[in-house]
């Protein structure tokens, strides 16, 4: 009966769990005395949940197996890792339940033959720059900026960060022109004030911390002239607003929703003032001294409004096919490759799929990865969907790395996997399977500015000794790892005392 109710693919070799785990939870049902109707629904309400984890981490086994050539190029040690983890319901710290030894041969390994490191915990580089490890914090809109220019809060919100452990600190999709930024309260970088702001923030994470700080640069196109976040996403202001709706630019006359604007199409002129724009800021971004750059490319903003099929319908060269969409986000990229300095990286985030009937697939972003490979991108940063309010993503842990995995295993360019990403389990896992090289971790950095640093410590204290911690900070350190070492002690006597509950049962 179970597996009539419930299938999964048989490389998980879940259908006798399945059948099982429904048969038992059914005559537990009954058990109860409510009336059949009853024992129906919460049956079917109960187990649902746990079948649908259960088929998705078959999907992703299927998916590895029917396309095993992506990973034929991996050494065997992260082909055997990658075939491991491939349901991503087994994962690194899982895997050292089942063999440690194994485990931390493979973490020295990835490590370059030294110790055993996490595998987050590893250095990473790109052209001349070199990151500590593999945790980025994401580009977040703070909306806190006047007039486009930095405050306070992000010298404190940044700087923060960047000495809480993580290698990367990315600073909100910032604009190139005022009429680019998403609400009033948007950062961007058109003028000296903006930059100077920028600069102090940079001149920070520099002098106080070892982390690498970047800037991405973005334009919101028909997604524009909104309140800020807390007020209403994606919603136009208001028409007593004080700062008034500006005019939006977009590749197509296509509302982003029912009350947003309709922006004009842009124009070749449009298109060169634009281009012209981005590289000014990326000037302003070396004058700042930025260690990175990312352009921008995804979430139905200005340049992601030419590339997916449902907000383009121009009849020029910048309309109908995939390269076609892709001719002025490319232009735009090739204009900045030739400013931004060739020692620093210059990566681009996209919209992997557009979650939506007609929209760009993980087919279509495996071939806008190559495209923008070829014209020198160093790295594609991972994201999907919000190009139309029509999307409906398919939400879970971790649910747009496979993307990534994609786009590094079968493209050959270094990925950065995004979304979801909430444990150092997570991302030692994606790591260590090879399916992307960083992990941006947004919301949980928010709550907690030294994550990187927290999730280490969780892990044991040689991974602890592996993450930089302002000296300022050393005694607050030093206690949390006495405090989580009493706390993994408190915990190891329990489970003891609990199996030996167990066996005096079973004797």
């Amino acid at each position: 009966m179970g597996d009539a109710a419930h299938t999964a693919h048989f490389s998980i070799g879940s259908g006798t769990k399945l059948a099982l785990e429904d048969a038992i939870d059914l005559a537990n049902e009954f058990a109860t005395g409510l009336p059949i109707d009853d024992v129906l629904q919460h049956y079917e309400a109960r187990r649902s949940i746990e079948v649908l984890k259960i088929q998705n981490a078959a999907r992703n086994s299927t998916e590895w197996f029917e396309n095993v050539e992506r990973y034929a190029g991996m050494e065997v040690e992260q082909f055997s890792y990658s075939l491991l983890t491939r349901s991503q319901r087994i994962s690194h710290e899982n895997l050292r339940l089942r063999d440690a030894a194994w485990l931390e041969g493979y973490e020295a390994w990835l490590a370059g033959g030294k110790a055993a490191v996490p595998p987050m915990l590893t250095p990473f580089t790109l052209r001349d720059c070199t990151l500590k490890n593999r945790i980025v914090v994401s580009p977040m809109a703070t909306y806190s900026a006047v007039d486009g220019v930095p405050q306070d809060f992000h010298l404190v919100h940044l700087g923060a960060r960047a000495l809480g452990g993580a290698a990367l600190v990315m600073v909100e999709m910032t604009s190139p022109t005022p009429e680019g930024r998403i609400t009033p309260a948007c950062t961007g970088l058109w003028n000296d004030a903006q930059q100077a702001a920028f600069a102090r923030i940079v001149s920070f994470v520099h002098g106080s911390s070892t982390a690498k700080i970047g800037l991405q640069l973005g334009h919101s196109g028909p997604k524009g002239s909104t309140r800020v976040g807390w007020e209403g996403t994606d919603e136009p202001l208001a028409a007593d607003d004080p700062h008034g709706n500006w005019p939006l630019l977009a590749a197509s006359p296509i509302a982003y929703g029912e009350q947003n604007q309709t922006p004009a199409a842009m124009t070749r002129a449009d298109m060169d003032r634009m281009t012209a724009a981005f590289v000014a800021s990326a000037q302003r971004a070396v004058a700042c001294g930025f260690d990175w750059l990312e352009l921008h490319c995804a979430h139905g903003y200005l340049l992601a409004s030419f590339i997916s099929p449902l907000t383009n319908q121009r009849t020029d060269d910048y309309g109908g096919s995939l390269d076609n969409r892709c001719r002025y986000p490319l232009e735009v990229f090739a204009a900045l490759r030739a400013v931004w300095p060739q020692g620093k990286p210059l990566s681009v985030r996209i919209s992997a799929h557009d979650w939506a009937p007609g929209g760009t697939t993980a087919d279509d972003a495996v071939a806008m990865a190559r495209l923008f490979k070829a014209a020198g991108a160093d790295l594609i940063d991972v994201s999907s969907g919000q190009t139309t309010r029509a999307a409906k993503p398919v939400y879970g842990r971790m649910y747009q790395t496979p993307f990534a995995d994609r786009i590094r295993n079968e493209v050959g360019i270094a990925a950065m996997a995004v979304g979801a990403i909430t444990e150092a389990d997570q991302a030692n896992s994606i790591v260590a399977a090879g399916r992307a090289d960083l992990c941006a971790i947004a919301r949980p950095h928010l709550a907690d500015p030294a994550w990187t640093q927290h999730a280490a410590a969780q892990l044991s204290p040689m991974a602890a000794a592996h993450i930089d911690w302002p000296a300022q900070y050393w005694s607050g350190r030093d206690q949390m790892l006495r405090e989580i070492s009493k706390q993994k002690q408190v915990l190891a006597q329990v489970n003891q005392a609990q199996a030996a509950i167990k066996t005096e049962a079973i004797e």
